[in-house]
């Protein structure tokens, strides 16, 4: 009598990959060594796997940021209050980025690399989604976005990174050094770069950012 066995299949691994993890593992990779060390290679070695697994679930290394600033984003948007006023909601949009992009320098190129995918459009969608209940009219609504997204990409980029240089040495020290170079100038060809100098030293990046935002959102009150 010929006895058959059933071929019994391999456990499933606990920890199968999968997309998150894929892009998980991709975060901590840029956030602590930078764009340059994020391989394929370095991704097989920290997940133990091979590349042909990590190319199931993603095409190449431009799909793999992407997907990794989309996460950071997203993450942005869950903490937007629900319900919120909506000059309230664009505040909490435009520091969320900019707290993301301290946090995460590597995003801010990612914004800026490729306009059209799902990061961006997030952004987009959480400010201009708001201008309708501002009473924005429609015919100004494009550009009333675009002056808000254009100032959260551009100067949450350049205050990461400031930050990220000041880090390396002594924020104080930096600007101050900045400011010396800047009353080096002949004052009376740049007497308001002479009156700001002393400020620069011990300003808040964040509140100055927040101080743009709300600039940008007083001059959008006169389009309603």
């Amino acid at each position: 009598m010929i006895v058959t066995t059933k071929k019994q299949r391999p456990e499933r691994r606990a920890d199968a990959l999968s997309k998150e993890r894929i892009v998980e593992t991709a975060i901590a990779i840029l956030d602590t060594e930078g764009e340059a060390a994020l391989t394929f290679r370095a991704l097989s070695a920290r997940l133990a796997t091979g590349s042909g697994a990590i190319y199931w679930h993603v095409a190449n290394k431009n799909d793999l940021l992407a997907a990794a600033a989309d996460d950071i984003i997203a993450r942005v948007m869950t903490e937007v209050p629900a319900g919120a006023e909506p000059r309230e909601s664009i505040r909490a949009v435009a520091l969320g980025v900019f707290d993301a992009i301290d946090a995460h320098p590597w995003v801010g190129a990612q914004l800026s690399s490729e306009p059209w995918h799902s990061a961006n459009m997030r952004i987009l969608e959480g400010v201009g989604g708001q201008l309708e209940a501002l009473g924005v009219p429609e015919a100004a609504q494009f550009d009333a976005a675009s002056a808000l997204v254009n100032y959260i990409h551009g100067l949450a980029g350049q205050y990461a990174a400031g930050a990220r240089i000041a880090r390396e040495t002594d924020r104080a020290a930096f600007l101050t050094a900045v400011a010396e170079r800047w009353t080096r100038h002949d004052p009376e060809r740049y007497p308001f770069v002479h009156r700001i100098a002393a400020q620069l030293a011990d300003h808040d990046d964040r509140a100055q950012f927040r101080a743009g935002i709300d600039l940008i959102l007083a001059g959008i009150d006169t389009l309603r």
